[in-house]
């Protein structure tokens, strides 16, 4: 990327919980950034489980502070664990979400990448399959190179905070990565 340019990413967690690895690893990356990019992450506490008898307008209001948080920013950060080899249901529901209205979802076109940091070796790796999957379905723009699979997760953070300098830089390149990409879409217009 040669031209430097203001970005502004959001950052999912696809955990509740407030000691979760994957918000950790979202924090570590928003510390680790250059001041080009910032990194807003937003909860998913305030978003109800999707019921399509709810799905109107005016959206709840958790829904849509979801949707306005992607829209408004130009890529995506998602962080999930992995739950029996598979994405969370908390990140599956916030998905379904942001995938609606049908006729103009904020996952349309949004350029993505996507993470995962969990306690086994292969960190989480088995998720992005169903997440993958489930942001092609809703058109969302994938972010090309190697998964961001942080395995042995708790022996990479000392009281939160990551201290594993591999998997920073494996990290920062990865949104190097989705900079480089939402440049590119930026370009082309």
């Amino acid at each position: 990327m040669t031209v430097v340019e203001k970005l502004t990413l959001v950052g999912i967690a696809g955990s509740l919980r407030s000691a979760s690895l994957n918000r950790a690893l979202l924090r570590a990356l928003q510390a680790a950034l250059p001041a080009r990019i910032a990194l807003r992450i937003h909860p998913l506490d305030e978003v109800p489980l999707y019921n399509q008898e709810i799905d109107i307008d005016p959206a709840p209001i958790g829904v849509a502070a979801l949707r306005q948080a992607i829209a408004a920013a130009d890529g995506l950060v998602l962080a999930s664990p992995e739950y029996n080899n598979g994405m969370s249901g908390v990140l599956k529901n916030a998905l379904d979400w942001a995938s609606r209205p049908y006729a103009a979802p904020c996952l349309k076109s949004k350029p993505t990448l996507v993470m995962s940091a969990s306690p086994g070796m292969a960190g989480g790796v088995r998720s992005h399959v169903q997440i993958v999957t489930t942001l092609l379905a809703a058109g969302a723009r994938l972010t090309p190179g190697p998964h961001v699979a942080v395995g042995s997760a708790r022996d990479k953070f000392t009281d939160g905070a990551l201290t594993d300098e591999p998997t920073r830089e494996f990290m920062l390149a990865a949104v190097n990565r989705l900079a480089a990409e939402i440049v590119r879409l930026r370009a082309a217009g």
